[in-house]
């Protein structure tokens, strides 16, 4: 069907101006050493460490897949993978902030990113908006965060790990 000029989001001229969507997804099981949790971009003191390359922040790993997926430039293996040994024990928000920025060098704006984290703990209302606030300055853009749990099904139901699930809108810069 061709374009309706008076309804068309094609410029006059050259390539569509339109959002695109990523979605990233990371899992990782409890550490069987004492590390604190790292997730959301904060620190989880009395909760239960994640395993990981880095430090296992499904959070902000998801959010870089997203970011990463949304460009078309591959996914957080393609950048940050476990072949590099610098970013053993990196955190994953110093990670996010460098997705975004490597995402905006490519051309494109950050619109916003949604993040929903899968499992049994730790109680995610009550840092919310702290995580909200980190999350949001490491990309210089909007996030938003969410938490469920699976009913007792799968690694997260069964308290052996945490997952997360992320979306991201970014946009053509130009």
């Amino acid at each position: 069907m061709p374009d309706n000029p008076q309804f068309s989001l094609r410029p006059a001229t050259g390539p569509a101006l339109l959002p695109r969507i990523g979605v990233g997804v990371d899992v990782h099981p409890f550490a069987v050493d004492d590390r604190t949790l790292s997730l959301a971009g904060l620190t989880w003191p009395g909760e239960r460490g994640l395993e990981g390359h880095s430090d296992g922040d499904v959070v902000a790993h998801a959010a870089c897949d997203a970011l990463f997926s949304a460009a078309g430039l591959g996914d957080l293996g393609t950048h940050f993978g476990t072949d590099r040994p610098e970013l053993a024990g990196a955190s994953g928000l110093t990670l996010l902030g460098q997705a975004a920025r490597i995402v905006v060098a490519a051309g494109y704006g950050i619109g916003n990113i949604a993040i929903q984290i899968v499992g049994n703990r730790p109680r995610v209302g009550p840092r919310r908006e702290e995580a909200q606030a980190e999350l949001s300055a490491a990309v210089a853009a909007p996030v938003s965060l969410s938490a469920t749990t699976t009913d007792g099904l799968g690694l997260t139901g069964r308290g052996e790990g945490i997952a997360a699930i992320a979306t991201a809108i970014v946009f053509p810069a130009s």
